[in-house]
């Protein structure tokens, strides 16, 4: 494929065919990263992770194209040392990427590598989706209920066990589920951190889809973080909108199995809510009612 040759996404494409790259498709163009479908000769289409956004790019153009590059004054400009900051937190997803390849749910790193300015690494090409893709086009619908719940219990086990072995996501939501022949994949591992070590900014917030603790501590965010995150995306199925922090939310219509879990689940308070292996354990219960709703 060939962008525009003022876009800003246009120089990491290019440093990627230097190392032997086929550009297939832009999928993604961020902040921090870049998102292509790729191959070399001889290998089958992967997607390529880039850590290199929109932040980072203008820094590498040649200062005559800056001001005609697309989105020149929405783009912020990064000092070097932030630059290096943001390298070294790629690398920090790199890594825990790596460690949780195999994990159930969890969408494996395959390669890895670096050109001079960022490095990448590559994971398999879900033609599926996402779940917001999925959302968008079934809606709230009653028969498309039991899947979507399906594809949470599928998330909250592969988070259970990423917690098990001292990982926590911590930007939980419906572009980062990948969606498998009817199955949830886990991906972007970004914002995660190991449960021994801070890892981020002192607080961050708000996000529609962020527990209330990130405004005091995201640093030290743990496992009930991905709960509650996996709780508004649950609440966002079977409700159709997200809770309302200030707004005591109605719980009426929950399915049976969810209607003591979702609500704990959305505490404010991280040791009130149920751990992620119950959380999924409401999930497959529900699931399941669910599909034997739709059964003639």
């Amino acid at each position: 494929m060939e962008l525009h040759p003022l876009h800003p996404a246009r120089w990491v494409l290019d440093q990627l065919r230097r190392h032997d790259w086929h550009i297939q498709d832009l999928l993604a163009f961020t902040r921090s990263s870049t998102l292509v479908l790729a191959h070399r000769d001889g290998e089958e289409p992967v997607v390529v992770k880039a850590g290199f956004g929109s932040n980072h790019v203008l820094a590498a153009m040649p200062e005559h194209d800056r001001p005609a590059a697309y989105g020149f004054y929405w783009y912020q400009q990064m000092s070097p040392a932030e630059r290096t900051m943001a390298r070294s937190d790629f690398r920090h997803e790199r890594d825990l990427a790596r460690e949780c390849t195999g994990a159930a749910h969890m969408v494996p790193l395959l390669a890895e590598g670096h050109c001079e300015d960022f490095d990448w690494y590559t994971m398999p090409h879900y033609p599926d989706g996402n779940f917001a893709t999925l959302m968008a086009a079934t809606g709230t619908e009653p028969s498309a209920l039991a899947g979507q719940l399906s594809i949470l219990a599928d998330i909250a086990e592969g988070l259970a066990e990423l917690h098990s072995r001292g990982v926590v996501h911590r930007d939980v939501y419906q572009e980062n589920i990948l969606i498998d022949h009817g199955r949830g994949l886990i991906t972007d591992l970004g914002a995660a951190r190991r449960l021994h070590t801070p890892h981020g900014p002192r607080y961050r917030g708000p996000e529609v889809h962020w527990p209330p603790e990130y405004l005091t501590d995201y640093q030290t965010a743990g496992p009930a973080a991905d709960v509650f995150s996996l709780a508004v995306l649950t609440h966002r199925v079977l409700l159709g909108d997200i809770p309302r922090l200030a707004v005591p939310p109605s719980f009426a219509s929950i399915p049976d199995p969810l209607t003591t879990a979702l609500p704990s689940a959305l505490s404010h308070t991280p040791a009130d809510r149920p751990s992620m292996t119950e959380f999924r354990n409401a999930l497959q219960r529900a699931a399941i009612r669910a599909t034997t709703a739709k059964t003639p």
